[in-house]
């Protein structure tokens, strides 16, 4: 890992990746627009997806799964299901349906689900079925009437987990020409409103091309950890929550900022012993070289570098931390204390694990029940309060800006 101090940092630690469309994106995208299930099978041959006939996994298949799979895999699902459920119900309860009335003036907004949506499930260099519940069950319970999921090289323990979550129905394709199939919709796959999901710099790209057509939740990029610790922290639990986040891919990173030298050259330390029994070292040591830690001389600077780099993970372990969770304002979800891993909130603690990265955190949250709807106003205005003063206000603007269809519509219900 590279260790600098607070005053060595420079704009480049800061930088943000730009999401460009990579050059056989749009290629890619108009091919499976316009040929439709031929052009997303394709390409999934072209890029080692499989070799199939039907897109989509029948009934059959599911069962199978659901047979196949060990109950004590089934009860870790459904936990998790339980935990991440609970929490987008809470969330939901948030919501509410407004009206106010003044002056013969009637306003409101409703809460609508979308109709369609359609979840991208990673599957490449391994199965991700937390991907398949932290997308689905808070769809579900914003009430979206039909949730797709698509995934390449679908394992049967990801069929259950979709299942289990709720999915409607599911897709064994992936990458650029699965994001293509749900936004225009092809023969098997149907259009969605809106696509939410984690995936690759392909994926992303795709994302990124296809969003007016259809919803997005957001852009971003590798996958990020960012771990502000004192002399109270434990090196082990720090080594491996970042070694957890570097294992996803050659391009996740891991930030260690702490004011403890001490806890800095343990945490190194801990580092290599968990790389020498780590079945994923491979991975972990090449990212784990491009990772930091950072010596801060205090918390206030800590805080600066959070807000700054906003990251996709923000663990704070120092002492009385929880006091301090108003100053962070920037992160896509935040862990309090020793105990609150990161790998917690990836699984099965309640909180959604499709987070922003790449410092979209200074604009958006998470994924959650929010996503999946629509907040739509409505009015309802008297002949009374058109006539008596409001018609007046929108001809005076209609006038102002030289719209004259505007001002004869609103002088058409004045006296």
């Amino acid at each position: 890992m590279k260790q600098v101090n607070y005053s060595e940092l420079n704009q480049d630690f800061y930088k943000y990746q730009e999401c460009d469309g990579i050059g056989a994106v749009f290629e890619i995208i108009n091919y499976v627009k316009i040929h439709g299930d031929s052009a997303v099978k394709k390409y999934s041959r072209q890029f080692g997806d499989g070799e199939f006939n039907n897109l989509e996994v029948s009934g059959q298949e599911i069962e199978q799964a659901l047979a196949k799979t060990p109950e004590d895999i089934k009860n870790y699902i459904n936990e998790a299901i339980k935990n991440i459920k609970n929490f987008a119900e809470a969330q939901f309860s948030a919501l509410r349906e407004i009206e106010v009335n003044f002056d013969g003036i009637k306003l409101g907004h409703k809460i609508i689900p979308l109709e369609r949506i359609g979840a991208y499930v990673p599957g490449g260099n391994y199965p991700l079925p937390s991907s398949a519940i932290m997308s689905v069950v808070p769809a579900k319970v914003a009430g979206v009437k039909e949730v797709i999921v698509c995934s390449p090289k679908i394992q049967p323990v990801t069929i259950v987990a979709c299942k289990l979550a709720g999915a409607d129905r599911i897709f064994r394709i992936g990458g650029v020409q699965a994001v293509a199939a749900m936004a225009y919709g092809t023969e098997s796959v149907p259009s969605v409103n809106k696509i939410v999901g984690p995936g690759n710099k392909y994926v992303t790209a795709a994302k990124k091309e296809i969003y007016g057509l259809c919803g997005i939740d957001f852009l971003a990029g590798p996958s990020e950890v960012m771990i502000i610790a004192d002399e109270t922290s434990k090196a082990d639990f720090i080594a491996a929550d970042m070694l957890a986040q570097v294992e996803h891919d050659l391009d996740a990173r891991a930030y260690l900022v702490t004011t403890s030298k001490i806890l800095a050259g343990e945490v190194s330390q801990k580092v290599e012993d968990f790389l020498k029994k780590l079945d994923t070292s491979d991975i972990a040591e090449k990212s784990i070289a491009q990772s930091y830690i950072i010596i801060v001389d205090n918390i206030d600077q800590a805080v600066e570098i959070s807000n700054k780099k906003a990251p996709e993970h923000l663990e704070i372990c120092y002492e009385n931390a929880a006091q301090d969770i108003d100053r962070y304002k920037n992160y896509g979800s935040l862990f309090i204390g020793n105990y609150s891993a990161e790998v917690f909130g990836d699984y099965c603690s309640g909180t959604n694990h499709v987070l922003p990265t790449n410092g979209v955190a200074r604009y958006s949250g998470g994924l959650s029940v929010f996503d999946f709807v629509k907040i739509q106003t409505y009015q309802e205005i008297s002949e009374n309060a058109a006539k008596k003063n409001i018609a007046k206000i929108a001809s005076g603007f209609a006038e102002l800006e030289g719209l004259y269809a505007h001002k004869l519509s609103a002088d058409l219900r004045t006296d």
